[in-house]
């Protein structure tokens, strides 16, 4: 049996559909995953560009949800369920995994969409008519009435601000939230459910601000926002030159939460002293843990927010150039490839 994937070769060129075989069997833990529908996140985006340096040739896409088709020995259970899964597969023993709590980190991490053809199956990305998961991938079974377009990111922007948002200062009644795109929106509405009395959204696209309100935040311009009005400030614009704005946001003490800028042309421009003197916490985000997976899942199973509305209608695999041009234009929140067009 054959898998249809779009290969990556190399920034401006276009993907190229490929026959690739899927393995005759499969070793323990690791499962094949039949997927149904992918989306296309900002940072493939970045790779595509060349913004980002990834190794080519390469199956890119990490973010997706479909039906477990094979399981290797001791997964047996996962047969036939409809899934999304960590978008990192972690190896449980070393520091970063058992010490740390930041199994993302882990010495042998290996991510889906950004390993070459010649590892293993080559089916690593989300751009394919499957994908082959590796034994230490968690996953989490997808109910029915979370549909594909609005799980297929549960396992990268919304499992990654459950991270974020599980970080929080006390007091924290005010929220600002630097980027209206979906990682801020996930963002806005899961500090919401988290208490947070005002979460306000900035961004300079105000066609982006226009859906802040059917998440639960106020649409702001930068330039609106009072200053140190704000517990808590999240970056999630990967904007550089936001930076100094969400430090004017900040009250005394006040959390900067950074999880946008993961990419390397992110040099910053600030002073040690705005740090110090506003007795400033700053942290990086990068992913997530298996953990905050289930929470995203678990947070779509019970919303009642639109989140289909920002998501494209499908295009088809074999239109994943045009997918990318879609997204790189910002109508979407996200970009859906179905593999069933």
């Amino acid at each position: 049996m054959n898998a249809r994937a779009a290969i990556f070769d190399q920034a401006g060129k276009p993907f190229r559909i490929a026959e690739m075989p899927l393995p005759a069997s499969l070793h323990a833990g690791e499962l094949a995953v039949e997927i149904a529908l992918a989306t296309i996140c900002g940072s493939d985006l970045h790779t595509h560009s060349g913004r980002r340096m990834e190794p080519t040739p390469c199956v890119l896409g990490h973010e997706g949800v479909g039906r477990v088709i094979a399981a290797g020995e001791g997964r047996e259970r996962w047969m036939g369920r409809r899934v999304t899964w960590s978008s990192a597969d972690s190896c449980g023993q070393c520091a970063a995994c058992t010490q740390w709590n930041l199994p993302q980190k882990c010495e042998r991490v290996f991510k889906y969409g950004h390993a070459t053809l010649h590892e293993a199956s080559g089916l690593h990305g989300t751009y394919a008519t499957h994908i082959v998961l590796r034994a230490g991938t968690h996953l989490v079974e997808v109910p029915e009435n979370v549909p594909d377009a609005v799980a297929a990111a549960a396992n990268c922007s919304l499992a990654t601000m459950a991270n974020v948002t599980e970080h929080l200062p006390s007091p924290c009644h005010v929220a600002v939230v630097q980027g209206a795109g979906l990682l801020g929106l996930h963002g806005c509405a899961l500090l919401r459910a988290a208490g947070v009395e005002r979460v306000i959204v900035v961004d300079t696209d105000e066609a982006r601000l226009a859906s802040v309100a059917d998440f639960g935040g106020e649409a702001m311009l930068c330039v609106d926002v009072p200053a140190k009005c704000a517990d808590v400030v999240i970056e999630a614009a990967g904007v550089p030159s936001i930076v100094n704005e969400g430090l004017r946001f900040l009250r005394p003490g006040g959390h900067y939460l950074f999880v946008g800028m993961v990419h390397p042309d992110s040099a910053l421009n600030l002073t040690g002293e705005a740090i110090i003197r506003g007795c400033v916490s700053v942290r990086g985000f990068h992913n997530y843990a298996p953990r905050h997976l289930d929470m995203a899942v678990a947070f779509l199973t019970q919303s009642t927010l639109p989140w289909a509305s920002l998501v494209s209608p499908p295009l088809s695999l074999a239109q994943l150039d045009e997918g990318f041009a879609l997204s790189a234009t910002r109508r979407w929140a996200r970009v859906a490839i179905s593999m069933s067009r």
